[in-house]
């Protein structure tokens, strides 16, 4: 039961890490649309990351809830970022 309560307890700090790591960056380009220091290549490499973490959270069912829950949240802030970005790069080539 100790080890169910450290995998927990780790899970939950990865996680709150991951997301306060990421929630800035997030809502920085969110408000700003600035998206000038964001590189696509490396940005589509984490979000094929994020994405394949989701998959394998949910594949592993209870004990990949941390996988699935913080991954989601990030592949999801990645996929609007992404949007953005886009848009962005779009407009300069006018």
């Amino acid at each position: 039961m100790e080890h169910q309560l450290l995998f927990d307890i780790f899970g939950w700090i990865a996680s709150i890490g991951l997301i306060f790591g990421y929630l800035p960056q997030a809502i920085q380009t969110i408000r700003t649309r600035n998206t000038d220091g964001i590189s696509l290549p490396g940005f589509i490499m984490m979000s094929i990351g994020c994405f394949a973490f989701v998959c394998q959270g949910w594949m592993l069912g209870r004990e990949g809830i941390f996988l699935l829950a913080t991954n989601l949240i990030t592949f999801t802030c990645s996929v609007i970022i992404f949007v953005i970005k886009l848009q962005n790069d779009s407009k300069k080539k006018r």
